[in-house]
């Protein structure tokens, strides 16, 4: 019997919530490698120490969507065993470096510290419980026992189609993955920048799933490069994880400016371009020197300021439509639900003007973008209690700008020619409808949809549920054929 490790009561009290800690901006801003500094175990078990075992753990049945059995690793953790806190953890998440790196923790604002005091840095503890993982060994390919000779198409290598190719071929489906970009990742790959999410962290995890069975195909649109009757006739079953990816545009005055471009492109070039990609000259989108605006307040927008900071903007300036959060819990997101409220992240804090309640009139320049007319808005309540927008009388103003990013947000998955030779339908959203013939299933048998495809743009760690729940039904689907 090992040794019996008895933690204080009264940790919460006694230790204070400490995040991890970032590099010197000044260092950061010069590489794209992650912002945090180095952390010790010691570090992570006494935030460890500081949860409470609640009897309700709001964290993982209310917070955390892929129900992440928090309470049960974080004593683990505090008592350093660490391989069982792995297996844990596992069991419920995919790929928690992934959420450990980028997931907003909604389980943090469930946390029950959370009312009067400051939650456990839950999400920091998951990232070291995975790396501590890897370190040792302990993450190795499990590849199924036995194969059922039924078989399964993913279009999409984002974060739902992962997901679910582990899943079913662990299950001992054959597993085929398309992905049109060249390396294996969808968003993960090319949406979000090195210093938030290296790319090292894809790249041993696909290499596993390979090892476990799983076939990937990159540079295959489905739909142009290859028919969608032949990956019909070749499989049981399709799911499409395709991601929402239809970004927003902003159809205004001088939009067809040059310098103008959607966020999801120039995060695309960039990751690229740390990946060692050449661009031409002529297709180059570098911020350098340049006079930045980002248009959209989100996270987005948020890696558009700390990319262009990175590659030497003049100045850079985040443009949102929306008044400024409160610093404390709005009223109508009480705990324990995801607070709306004023937040900063490390991007922000590397250097950047924001400004809440504008709308932009119209773009303005010869040939390329040298500025922008703006409004500022106010908000009010009709009598329906629906919010109204209306612009504020002898507020308009410009801003400089060579550069103009566009990040506020999706409308739906795009659709393309593999959409419409599958004749699937969409919702009133236009996200591929599904829950037609079973859970997830499109209208079309044996087609499927999981994550942002079909629930529209959200959270990763949405994706990671979602994909998970639909692979279930698959796998059930596929063993009643």
């Amino acid at each position: 019997m090992g040794k019996i490790v008895l933690k204080d009561p009264k940790s919460y009290k006694n230790i204070n919530r400490e995040d991890f800690g970032y590099r010197p901006i000044d260092e950061r801003l010069k590489d794209y490698k992650t912002v945090y500094l180095e952390y010790t175990d010691d570090f992570i078990k006494a935030q460890a120490s500081r949860c409470q075992d609640c009897g309700i753990p709001f964290c993982h049945g209310f917070g955390c969507p892929v129900m992440n059995m928090i309470p049960d690793w974080n004593d683990l953790v505090f008592k350093e065993r660490w391989q069982e806190a792995l297996n844990l953890l596992h069991s419920t998440n995919n790929f928690p470096e992934i959420t450990g790196k980028v997931c907003p923790s909604p389980c943090e604002e469930a946390c029950t510290l959370n009312v009067g005091m400051e939650p456990v840095t839950i999400r920091n503890i998951e990232l070291a419980i995975i790396e501590k993982g890897f370190e040792n060994g302990w993450v190795v390919p499990q590849p199924p026992t036995s194969r059922t000779g039924k078989s399964a198409a993913i279009i999409g290598s984002g974060p739902a189609g992962l997901v679910a190719a582990q899943n079913l071929n662990r299950q001992g489906h054959k597993v085929t993955v398309y992905e049109k970009d060249d390396k294996i990742g969808g968003f993960l790959r090319y949406g979000i920048p090195d210093f938030k999410l290296e790319k090292n962290y894809i790249d041993r995890r696909v290499s596993q799933l390979e090892a476990e069975g799983v076939e990937f195909i990159t540079n295959v649109h489905v739909g142009d490069d290859i028919k969608v009757k032949v990956i019909k006739n070749s499989y049981n079953v399709i799911l499409l994880s395709c991601g929402s990816r239809d970004s927003r545009d902003l159809p205004i005055e001088g939009r067809d400016l040059n310098g103008i471009h959607f966020a999801v492109d120039y995060l695309k070039q960039s990751n690229m371009r740390v990946a060692g990609v050449k661009i031409a000259q002529k297709d180059l989108i570098d911020a350098k020197g340049k006079n930045v605006v980002v248009i959209g307040g989100g996270d987005t927008g948020a890696d558009c300021i700390g990319t262009s900071k990175r590659q030497g903007a003049k100045n850079v300036y985040q443009l949102e439509i929306l008044p400024r959060p409160s610093n404390e819990r709005a009223e109508d997101t009480p705990w324990p639900m995801y607070a709306k409220k004023f937040r900063s992240g490390s991007s922000h804090n590397e250097g950047c003007e924001r400004k809440w309640n504008v709308m932009t009139k119209k773009f303005v320049g010869k040939d390329r973008v040298e500025g922008l007319v703006c409004v500022e808005v106010e908000w009010s309540k009709d009598d329906s209690g629906n919010w109204q927008m209306k612009e504020k009388q002898g507020s308009e103003f410009e801003i400089k700008a060579d550069m103009v990013l566009l990040a506020m947000g999706f409308t739906h998955t795009v659709h393309d020619k593999l959409l419409e030779d599958l004749g699937v339908d969409f919702d009133n959203r236009g996200n591929i409808k599904t829950d037609h013939f079973g859970y997830g299933m499109t209208n079309i048998e044996g087609v499927f949809s999981a994550g942002d495809a079909a629930r529209g743009a959200s959270l990763i760690v949405h994706a990671f549920a979602h994909a998970g729940d639909v692979s279930k039904e698959i796998d059930k689907y596929l063993r009643k054929m």
